[in-house]
């Protein structure tokens, strides 16, 4: 297929999903836990946790890497990248895409990830100090790189289109579907393979985020985004892939289309490292600028998936960010954070929470802010409380921001013929 001319945009419509989170290792087994407000608040066990002030974290339980990948597969790659390559599977089989030598070339990988192989990493740098470089690992550069998941995946489903991954910090889940909505809109490529994975869990990673003042050190009921009492957020750790189509190529071969992305907005505060810009205005920019690239307004907004990490500064500032992007209408629009539930999968996490807007707008059900005791009076708009609200979605925000100062958010909407 041709790119199209300037202006003939195609619409992007999304034909697979595959998750694994603290809650489950598979789109419905979360989506059933996030429904029933459940928590994957736990015990912290791949690091040493009496280290450290976290009260505790949301990881992945029971994940067997093997029982994916095989043996030696699992042993040649990082967690990140294992985890990546569950949801992948998951998500392929969705769309039942398949790519052969007719297509590959115009399929294309966007993955996002904060970090990627910090694990690797730290155990590597372990091994180098207690035994010398002749015991690391021959795969160790390739476990670490951050581009080591798309580079994984191209290799093991074919695909030779364009691979790009994206670490824009805690936004880059959402930068990477971005970043194939925009490249599957202008025609560059027929389908994308996309989102994000992240496995941080880690004495170093975590410990800077305690010496950062982000984490909660509760070990109970928390996190709590936009309470009164939020202390911080809960490191987690996980991987969502989307498969995107033009919507033409999609109906071409019988696709099932499961929603619609239909517009992205990027800022950068340029501000400061951690901190939110004043009045999140960066935030709201990005909002604005989502809203516009997908023709929608404001007021036809049913949900906001909040960045919500609970920590003091960003969810006052999202509260006002969202009030100056959606004016009177902020007021009426439910708002939630599944980070109350997933912990905060940071690359990962925008990607988790667009396959939770696809599935609101499916079923009609807004998702809880678990964790929701004490209103906050800079935080004054309806962030559905401990439970799930029956209500018709047909248009979702999904916010986030990184570290570094980068806003990115997508609109996602019901797919309409």
């Amino acid at each position: 297929m041709q790119q199209n001319n300037q202006g003939d945009e195609e619409r992007v419509v999304v034909t697979g999903t595959g998750m694994i989170t603290a809650l489950g290792h598979n789109v419905p087994d979360t989506w059933s836990a996030i429904v029933a407000g459940e928590s994957g608040l736990g015990e912290i066990t791949l690091f040493d946790k009496e280290l450290h002030s976290s009260g505790g974290a949301c990881e992945v339980k029971d994940f067997d890497a093997a029982a994916y990948l095989g043996k030696r597969q699992a042993r040649r790659t990082d967690r990140y990248q294992q985890l990546a390559a569950v949801a992948t599977i998951e998500a392929l089989e969705q769309s039942a895409l398949k790519i052969d030598d007719e297509n590959r070339d115009r399929i294309g990988i966007y993955m996002g990830t904060g970090v990627g192989g910090i694990r690797t990493l730290v155990e590597q740098e372990r091994t180098l100090l207690n035994e010398g470089t002749r015991r690391l690992s021959p795969f160790a550069i390739t476990m670490i790189m951050p581009n080591g998941a798309g580079g994984m995946l191209a290799i093991d489903y074919g695909i030779q289109g364009p691979s790009v991954t994206i670490t824009t910090a805690c936004a880059a889940g959402i930068d990477a579907i971005g970043h194939a909505f925009r490249a599957i809109r202008r025609g560059e490529v027929d389908a994308a393979l996309t989102g994000g994975a992240e496995s941080i869990m880690t004495s170093v990673a975590v410990g800077g985020f305690e010496r950062a003042g982000a984490t909660s050190s509760k070990t109970s009921g928390t996190p709590q985004p936009f309470d009164k009492n939020r202390d911080g957020l809960i490191p987690g750790e996980g991987a969502a892939m989307l498969v995107l189509e033009s919507l033409r190529y999609a109906k071409a071969r019988g696709a099932t289309i499961l929603g619609e992305i239909a517009g992205y907005g990027q800022t950068t505060d340029a501000y400061h490292i951690t901190a939110p810009s004043p009045g999140g205005i960066g935030a709201a920019k990005a909002m604005i600028k989502a809203l516009e690239d997908a023709h929608i307004p404001a007021s036809d907004v049913d949900y906001v998936s909040a960045h919500g990490t609970a920590t003091p500064l960003n969810d006052s500032h999202e509260t006002m960010s969202i009030k100056t992007a959606l004016g009177e209408h902020a007021y009426d629009v439910a708002i939630s954070s599944t980070k109350s539930m997933t912990g905060h999968v940071m690359g990962a996490t925008g990607a988790i929470e667009s396959i939770v807007c696809l599935l609101a707008i499916r079923d009609g059900l807004v998702p809880p802010t678990i964790n929701y005791e004490t209103p906050d009076p800079e935080c004054d708009l309806d962030y559905v409380p401990n439970k799930t609200r029956p209500t018709a979605v047909n248009v979702a925000i999904n916010n986030a921001f990184g570290f570094g100062g980068h806003n990115a958010v997508l609109v996602i909407k019901e797919y309409k013929a």
